[in-house]
């Protein structure tokens, strides 16, 4: 089968494709391609039903599976061979799910979604159905609100280690394709059924997991220690930010990134803004 993804496309070498949370849009990477497009041939997607992408196809359920079906069909689409990915939230999930598939060469995933407990992934839930399910009436008056400093850090304070880092008109852009998303809901349901699993079929992988340690949506205290425990091999990295960090530390994303896709050794200090976890 294959499929169309709305995506942006910049910078030439090896393939890179970025996936990003539920509820969000390719354009939350943009800080992060600015410094991986000399490297990389990047191509950040919206994922299916999200941003500008149509929903899955009728009958596939809005599961962590059916994306990552959905992004193998895109990598035939565009003829990309075992692409490097990297994934933040749902999209580190993904991200990891194609790692196991062995159909990418190295996986960065950042806060990815699945090292939770029940408790833990109800709230993740019940944090996210808040912004799905805002009134319309009420937008008008979140989308005031985001393009003030104030506004942002009480918007964006769960998801952003620093909020008022976050440009007023992408804050407004992300309220609103996270309004349009045909999509939101559904995934937030198709969670019940998901947690990571099977990590040893990730070994032949180069994986790294960097994890906010401002993340407030999915803790780190809680959930990264986890992520360790099963996957000892991989590459474990703390960053100085919050559960999206792509505005938080640019550079200490984009060089978690490029050091496991190039599959060089991290600094002696974990780099800039990074540390070993």
């Amino acid at each position: 089968m294959s499929i169309q993804l709305n995506h942006h496309r910049r910078g030439e070498g090896p393939p890179l494709v970025l996936m990003h949370g539920v509820g969000h849009h390719w354009q939350s990477w943009r800080p992060v391609i600015d410094l991986l497009a000399a490297d990389f041939d990047v191509i950040a997607c919206d994922s299916p039903g999200f941003g500008r992408s149509a929903p899955l196809p009728s009958g596939m359920a809005p599961t962590i599976t059916s994306y990552a079906d959905a992004f193998e069909w895109f990598f035939a689409e565009l003829g990309l061979t075992r692409p490097h990915v990297a994934g933040n939230s749902m999209g580190g999930a993904i991200a990891l799910d194609l790692g196991r598939r062995r159909a990418v060469g190295s996986v960065t995933a950042i806060s990815p979604a699945g090292f939770w407990t029940a408790p833990e992934r109800r709230f993740c839930q019940l944090s996210l159905s808040a912004v799905a399910n805002t009134p319309r009436a009420a937008r008008p008056a979140l989308e005031r609100a985001a393009r003030t400093r104030a506004g942002r850090v009480a918007l964006f304070g769960q998801t952003f280690g620093y909020p008022t880092r976050l440009p007023a008109e992408e804050a407004v852009a992300t309220l609103r394709d996270a309004w349009a998303s045909p999509a939101f809901a559904a995934v937030l349901k198709g969670f019940d059924g998901y947690s990571f699993q099977r990590p040893e079929e990730l070994r032949q992988t180069p994986v790294t997991v960097a994890w906010g340690d401002r993340d407030r949506l999915l803790p780190y205290r809680l959930q990264a220690p986890r992520a360790r425990a099963m996957m000892p091999w991989a590459r474990h990295l703390t960053l100085g930010a919050g559960h999206v960090p792509h505005y938080d530390d640019p550079p200490a994303v984009a060089a978690a990134i490029r050091t496991t896709a190039l599959g060089s050794r991290p600094p002696a200090r974990g780099g800039v803004g990074v540390r070993s976890a």
